[in-house]
């Protein structure tokens, strides 16, 4: 098996982006080698999000019976929890690193799932936390 490697929220909601055919390819193009190799990691938070997003807060809204189908697919993966411990580290590297607590929650699921990439744009590319590294899959170049 391949490394754990965590998956943003962006990058799912972006395998449902017709209005966006490029970063709809790239996100389906890393979702399928992930998926394949075993190495897909997400989170609570993360099939919560996509929910969100995908029936509502997207241009081209899905049905949520869609949604829910793919929530169950993504499922399947490697889901770490949030816990109360995982908020509590969220809550300590928000204020040390300057992240919102959203995007502190996704780090700590990382490290927690053992991952040693997190896949997303909404973080800079290239940052580490730790044994973590961002990479921005939509990045051109």
């Amino acid at each position: 098996m391949t490394a754990p490697a965590f998956l943003d929220t962006n990058v799912l909601v972006y395998l449902f982006a017709n209005e966006d055919p490029e970063r709809q390819q790239v996100a389906e193009h890393l979702y399928m080698q992930t998926a394949a190799d075993g190495s897909t990691v997400i989170s609570t938070q993360v099939l919560q999000e996509f929910y969100s997003v995908a029936t509502g807060n997207m241009r081209s809204v899905i049905k949520p019976v869609t949604a829910l189908l793919a929530l169950q697919e993504f499922a399947e993966h490697h889901v770490v929890q949030v816990t109360p411990q995982t908020v509590m580290k969220a809550a300590s590297r928000s204020a040390s690193d300057q992240l919102s607590i959203w995007d502190a929650l996704i780090v700590e699921a990382a490290l927690a799932g053992g991952c040693r990439t997190l896949y997303s744009e909404d973080f800079q590319h290239g940052r580490a936390f730790g044994p973590l590294r961002v990479v921005d899959p939509f990045r051109a170049g």
